[in-house]
């Protein structure tokens, strides 16, 4: 009895498929084989459409994938065993008996292998990436000729992994991220059919449907697929759970999807050869069995409903159903998409052309004088895009470029008080979330110092450190606590404020650094950047790295010699504001608590400045003198007055250190990356000219590189320009077919032919008319009524 396989495949065709095969739809695959691996070979933007096959580890994939190819080649069985896309671009060619296998890489090109060798690559392959435990998108490129091939393009992608949780399985999460990842980047090619396989009797359970409808969410481009229905069917006790699963309501599938409905297939267990575990001595032995296969699923399915299965019903049961589906979808899609290949290819081959131009030019502008104009002119225009990014500018895109000031923290620090945590930020600070760079983002960094360290108070004080700093003087052994106050205070301000002109530095360096990268993307887009000078671009950017650090360490050390001199000697009217604002300081503590003894509150009177002679006796002096002078031991009074002092003296410091911090910041580390840079950078790079330009620009090696890419444009150009002249005689084909009218059995896809033609024909004509029109039309004629008849005659 002759298989479903066989009928489809032999010469003996009907007459729909024979059109299928006719020899202008063979150059069209070859034609798409071959954009296939541009793509793949220059990262081009587009590709040939394909069937992606898409499951989980135990789904059968590759068992799939050799039943649809008619022959065993893969590595099949449990665990991990693909672990990089296969490309099978699959010919029927009815002269190969034996399958004709060619392997497809960078280094040596197409080889024809034999079966045997092509099972040993990919198995090497796998086994290689299994000892690193690792995946490659890189696709194996395998291009098969057989009689029992249909004309097909599968990508077979590594299995699906559900990994158990917990930490002893991470290796093996590790491998499901890295295979879902590969995958979800294959789906996203929109000319790719996604062959998505299903192991379940429930449609509700959508293990692989949840990943591919992230990519497609109304699966209209994929094909859902159930595997192995021969271990299925057993598990339904009532032909109405079968009719279910046959036929799934639009509520557990998506009524969109490709195809309408989904296919059922079964695969025989087993593999060919001739040792004892095979099952199967040959390839045509093991057609037979998907054959058999598929006849004993019908037979079933038909017992199981007590019924005949109808003609659509049985157009989705079995591999050699899925095959023709499959083959006539691609093969539409192949001419669908013609008339868009051709003005892509023509847009690849004018930027292969200007590009091979373009490295033409450099190569012949090695010289050394043209070597330093082309420096030159980069130089200005890295300057200007450096004065443009501090001035302000959107042309970078700030969702890569900019910076949030929380992202801003973490590479650029964040400012830490003496406690060691961070300060908070400031409430009113603007523009806190936005994501910004350049000048501003300096000047938001400048606020946040301004508004945070600006409202610092002085930290807490001991009695101890007040008895210590009390010390004894060189001529008496009174004690001055104006003299007290002013050591706390000095202290705590430079030990407070130093750390800070350490971390605004460090801030101000990073935004300024940043600056380098965005500059480098500003020269890009404006077609201003020097291609293929790696060593002059790092001298540039070294030199910039440099010049910030240098203006930064100098700026720094300005900021702590003002600190230095604020610290060293206390000015009262610098560091108190005025004589108002610390008498007011003063009455806060004269209103003492209960138990101060009077001599206390005199001596708070006292140094207020509000003692009359109305308000004490005769020995109220000596009580003061006593209290304040030679009395060691501390009072509350002696405390808060000290207390009060030093938190005023500090709050002086701190207000003009954060003044000074900001001038000097702004005149010494800002402007002269505006003013003082771009001197620099000239006579950098004039005196490296003058001392070896090879140096600068190593010639050598980017002529190497030139050549290189030299050699690369133009197999990338001669490779375009044989598709273009491919997918040209396709299009030419198809248009001088318009005048043959489509037959009752001629395909689908001829008449889709035959519709593009026509309206190719009828733009020509029209084209030509309206030619025609304004050749009519005489510009000289100055009758405005002649003028509006012919422009009314066109329209």
């Amino acid at each position: 009895m002759p298989t479903i396989v066989q009928s489809d495949t032999s010469p003996d065709r009907s007459t729909a498929t024979q059109g299928m095969f006719r020899a202008g739809n063979e150059r069209l695959y070859e034609a798409y084989n071959d954009l296939h691996s541009l793509a793949q070979d220059f990262e081009k933007p587009f590709d040939a459409p394909a069937i992606l096959v898409v499951g989980h580890q135990t789904d059968g994939k590759s068992a799939l994938v050799e039943a649809l190819m008619g022959f065993q080649f893969n590595h099949v069985g449990g665990g991990t065993k693909t672990r990089r896309p296969i490309t099978l671009h699959m010919k029927y060619n009815a002269a190969c008996v034996q399958p004709n296998c060619f392997l497809i890489t960078e280094d040596y090109g197409e080889q024809e292998v034999t079966l045997e060798e092509l099972q040993d690559y990919i198995e090497n392959e796998n086994a290689r990436l299994e000892r690193e435990q690792q995946f490659w998108a890189k696709e194996i490129v395998v291009k098969i000729e057989y009689k029992f091939c249909p004309n097909l393009t599968i990508i077979d992608t590594p299995g699906l992994i559900s990994a158990a949780p917990g930490r002893r399985n991470s290796i093996m999460q590790n491998s499901a991220k890295q295979v879902e990842g590969m995958v979800r980047m294959k789906m996203e090619q929109r000319e790719y059919i996604i062959l998505c396989l299903e192991d379940t009797n429930d449609w509700s359970n959508a293990t692989t449907r949840r990943l591919v409808m992230q990519t497609d969410p109304h699966l209209s481009r994929t094909v859902v697929v159930s595997t192995k229905l021969d271990t299925r069917l057993p598990q339904f006790a009532r032909g109405s759970d079968v009719e279910m699963f046959l036929r799934p309501p639009g509520r557990l599938l998506e009524p969109g999807m490709l195809g309408g409905c989904p296919f059922f297939t079964s695969v025989p267990s087993g593999r060919v050869g001739n040792a004892k575990d095979a099952i199967f001595r040959s390839n045509d032995h093991f057609r037979q069995a998907v054959a058999e296969r598929e006849e004993c699923d019908v037979a079933e399915l038909q017992h199981r409903l007590d019924r005949s299965l109808e003609k659509a019903e049985r157009a989705r049961i079995g591999v050699g159903q899925l095959r023709r589906f499959l083959e006539q979808l691609l093969q539409r899609r192949y001419l669908e998409n013609v008339p868009a290949i051709v003005p892509l290819l023509e847009k690849e081959y004018r930027n292969a052309a200007a590009r091979l131009e373009a490295t033409q030019e450099e190569l012949n502008d090695l010289h050394p004088d043209k070597l330093k104009e082309k420096g030159r002119i980069f130089r200005e225009a890295f300057l200007a895009k450096l004065g443009l990014l501090l001035r302000g500018t959107v042309a970078a895109p700030p969702e890569r470029y900019g910076e949030t000031l929380a992202d801003e923290h973490i590479r650029g620090g964040a400012f830490v008080g003496p406690d060691g945590k961070t300060l908070p930020v400031p409430e009113n600070l603007p523009n806190a979330h936005m994501r910004l760079f350049g000048g501003a983002q300096y000047h938001r960094a400048m606020a946040e110092f301004r508004n945070g360290i600006g409202q610092l108070t002085c930290p807490d004080i001991s009695r101890e450190e007040i008895v210590n700093a009390c010390g004894i003087d060189d001529f008496h052994d009174g004690v001055n606590y104006t003299r007290t106050a002013c050591v706390i205070a000095v202290s705590k301000a430079r030990d407070v404020f130093e750390p800070f002109l350490h971390q605004l530095g460090y801030r101000f360096a990073h935004i300024l650094r940043r600056m380098l990268p965005i500059a480098m993307y500003l020269l890009q887009r404006d077609s201003q950047f020097l291609n293929g000078h790696d060593l002059f671009l790092k001298r540039v950017g070294a030199s910039y790295h440099a010049f910030i650090e240098e203006a930064e360490k100098v700026c720094r050390g300005k900021c702590q010699e003002d600190l230095q001199s604020t610290t060293r000697y206390v000015t009262w009217s610098l560091h108190t504001k005025s004589r108002s604002s610390l008498k007011a300081m003063l009455s806060k503590v004269n209103t003492t608590p209960e138990g101060s003894s009077q001599p206390q509150k005199a001596a708070a009177k006292a140094a207020a400045g509000t003692l009359t002679p109305a308000a004490g006796q005769d020995n109220s002096v000596m009580d003061v003198l006593e209290n304040t002078l030679w009395n060691r031991q501390l009072g509350v009074m002696s405390e808060e007055i000290v207390a009060a002092l030093v938190c005023q003296i500090f709050e002086g410091i701190r207000d003009h250190v954060v003044q000074a911090v900001e001038l000097k910041f702004n005149c010494f580390f800002l402007m002269p990356v505006v003013d003082s840079f771009p001197t620099r950078l000239r006579e950098e790079l004039e005196s490296a000219y003058d001392d070896d330009i090879d140096e600068v620009f190593d010639v050598t090696a980017v002529r190497n590189a030139l050549e290189s890419r030299l050699k690369a444009l133009e197999s990338e150009l001669h490779q375009v320009e044989r598709l273009q002249r491919k997918f040209a005689t396709i299009h030419s084909t198809l248009a001088q077919q318009q005048n043959n009218k489509p037959g009752p059995d001629t395909p689908r896809m001829s008449s889709l032919a035959h519709m593009h033609a026509e309206n190719v024909s009828k733009v020509s004509q029209a084209a030509s008319k309206l030619a025609k029109k304004v050749d009519s039309l005489d510009v000289r004629d100055s009758n405005p009524k002649s003028a509006r008849a012919v422009l009314s005659s066109i329209q």
